[in-house]
């Protein structure tokens, strides 16, 4: 209980500060406009009882003051006058309201008497005729002291008008006594009126009819609704065909029609809410103690669209600049692409600038436009100063911080890739042990089909740490080397597998044969039991790799079995004693004597 009598007497104090303050500055006026008028008459007396030679020079200097007296009191009433306007537009008046409408509001102080102690009592008073039953409005009188005009009744004095609070409003003290007493004794004859006995039966029957009129409003409100029902399910079949997109069916005819009954019931409840929200305030306006519920419920509705409505009308400003930055930004996007597409086309050279960066770049500039614009209109959205929206946007910004570095280098290693071009979309390259075709390139991620139709996502990064090689690039600027191995035993002239070797690579579709580009033989090591012979053949297909090598080893199979040429891949150890030999019968003489000899695959050498 003390701490809610400091608090409210804090606030009492804090709320009269500016009334303080007024108070002050109209006892200084006042005292300051005594002293001028005391000195302007003592000059005139000085002036009457001029005598002697020197009158006239006495009189005009004595004149000369009196003038400057009169301009000094008028300067200083002006700028006084401007201060108290000041003050007046800062200071909190506090109302007298005996009967829950404000009479007037009180704003200066008397003695220790704060203003709102003064409006506290005079509300009070008023209170204490309207309770007494022999009191009549017309007996409250305007009586006249030493002091201040005062509003009396009987031995109750109901308030005293000093000579500040006559200079607040700028009238006499007797015109704002008489004032105050024409709307004390109206409002008392108003409230007396409005709470007899037949105003109180005439105020029961229009709740009564208030309270009649909801109901039939409810109901027809209801009526109407179970109308529209009835109508949405005559034209189900009719209108309600259900909601598909791109072949998929969201919502059939039934349900479609149960969410439509759903919202109707919806917008019936919201419409009987909106009834009751503008009946209730009719209603509870009946009576006077309970018109502040009235006022209060219709604040409540009020307030906010009016605030909303202001707080639209000054953001106009800013939303067309928004507006404006917004089309600026769109036109230079769309300047970019056609400049990004001229490049791209080759219509547009630029020097040192490939076709194929045009895309990734246009992309690049793309995003810094788009981040730009957005700090420039970042200051212009609504509530963007508010501590709330900033700590969201730091929240926000650590989040992605946290979240996002794995994303980020792998757009880092992506922009590094785009301009280092180690291959592009449709060429046959490698990746570590991957190998296939490139169908994507984006920023974060580059994806490759393998031959076999897989679809690999390899991130940017790891592109980037690892080493790549591209087939495509090769096979069309000096032809891809395909090479492939065997190994042939001693007993075979060096010679005969040579032509063997290239004659199956001139056999095999897809390999080139001109005059700088010939296939060639390397034999690559001297083994203990055979040599290793490597047939090289170029080739500017780099996507039949694979098929390419299927019929390449085919054709050395063909070709060495015509030769009569054993390929001694993989090692294998023979003794020979009769059996058959590795060349297929196809290809050997109808006189061929098989030679002797046994076969064991478990050793990875070769005896004779």
């Amino acid at each position: 209980m003390f701490l809610l009598m400091a608090f409210t007497g804090f606030a009492q104090q804090k709320d009269s500060v500016g009334s303080d303050e007024a108070s002050l500055l109209l006892k200084k006026m006042d005292s300051t406009h005594r002293a001028d008028s005391l000195r302007r008459l003592e000059l005139l007396r000085e002036i009457e009882n001029l005598k002697g030679s020197e009158v006239d020079k006495q009189r005009d200097k004595l004149l000369q003051e009196l003038n400057e007296t009169k301009e000094q009191d008028s300067l200083r009433s002006v700028r006084q006058q401007r201060q108290l306007e000041k003050l007046k537009a800062s200071a909190k008046g506090f109302p007298v309201v005996p009967f829950g409408d404000t009479l007037f509001m009180v704003y200066t102080r008397i003695g220790s008497f704060t203003a709102s102690e003064r409006a506290e009592a005079v509300t009070e008073k008023i209170q204490r005729l309207y309770d007494d039953v022999s009191f009549v409005p017309d007996s409250l009188m305007v009586s006249f002291t030493e002091s201040a005009p005062q509003l009396s009744y009987k031995d109750i004095i109901v308030m005293s008008i000093n000579d500040m609070e006559a200079l607040w409003f700028g009238v006499s003290q007797e015109t704002l006594a008489r004032e105050y007493q024409q709307i004390i004794q109206q409002a008392i004859r108003s409230e007396r009126k409005a709470n007899s006995v037949i105003n109180i039966v005439l105020r029961i029957g229009a709740i009564i009819l208030i309270l009649v009129g909801i109901y039939i409003t409810i109901r027809l409100i209801n009526i109407g609704f179970q109308k529209i029902n009835q109508k949405a399910i005559l034209l189900k079949e009719s209108i309600l065909k259900g909601i598909r997109f791109r072949g998929y069916q969201f919502l059939d005819s039934e349900r479609e029609l149960q969410v439509a009954l759903f919202l109707i019931n919806i917008l019936r409840i919201f419409v009987i809410l909106i009834a009751l929200y503008f009946a209730l305030p009719l209603l509870f306006s009946v009576f006077p103690w309970t018109r502040g519920i009235a006022e209060t419920l219709i604040s409540w509705v009020l307030t906010p669209l009016k605030n909303v409505f202001s707080s639209i009308i000054d953001y106009l400003p800013n939303l067309f600049t928004i507006f404006v930055i917004g089309g600026v930004t769109h036109y230079a996007v769309k300047f970019l692409k056609f400049v990004a597409g001229e490049v791209e086309s080759g219509s547009l050279n630029l020097p040192g600038f490939y076709p194929d960066w045009a895309k990734p770049t246009l992309n690049i500039v793309k995003f810094l436009v788009y981040a730009f614009s957005f700090i420039i209109i970042f200051p212009y959205l609504p509530g963007s100063d508010s501590p709330i929206f900033q700590g969201v946007s730091v929240f926000v910004g650590i989040l992605f911080s946290l979240g996002s570095s794995s994303a980020i280098s792998n757009a880092v290693a992506g922009l590094v890739i785009t301009y280092m071009r180690p291959f592009k979309v449709g060429d046959r390259i490698k990746i570590g042990d991957l190998t296939g075709d490139v169908v994507e390139k984006s920023l974060l991620v580059t994806r490759i089909r393998t031959i076999k139709n897989e679809n690999i996502t390899v991130p940017n990064s790891t592109v980037l740490a690892g080493s790549t090689i591209n087939y495509t690039t090769s096979a069309k600027e000096s032809g891809l080397i395909l090479h492939t191995g065997v190994t042939i035993g001693y007993d075979v002239p060096w010679k005969q597998v040579h032509e063997l070797l290239i004659s199956a690579a001139l056999a095999t579709k897809g390999i080139v044969n001109d005059t700088s580009r010939k296939p060639f033989v390397f034999q690559t090591s001297l083994d203990d039991f055979y040599v290793a012979y490597q047939i090289n053949a170029y080739t500017e297909d780099s996507h039949r790799m694979a098929a390419i090598y299927s019929d390449l080893h085919q054709n050395i199979q063909d070709k060495f079995n015509e030769g009569g040429v054993e390929i001694l891949s993989p090692h294998y150890r023979s003794a020979r004693d009769g059996n058959m030999t590795t060349i297929p019968a196809t290809y050997l003489p109808n006189d061929y004597q098989a030679p002797s000899f046994k076969v064991s695959m478990n050793k990875p050498s070769e005896e004779k």
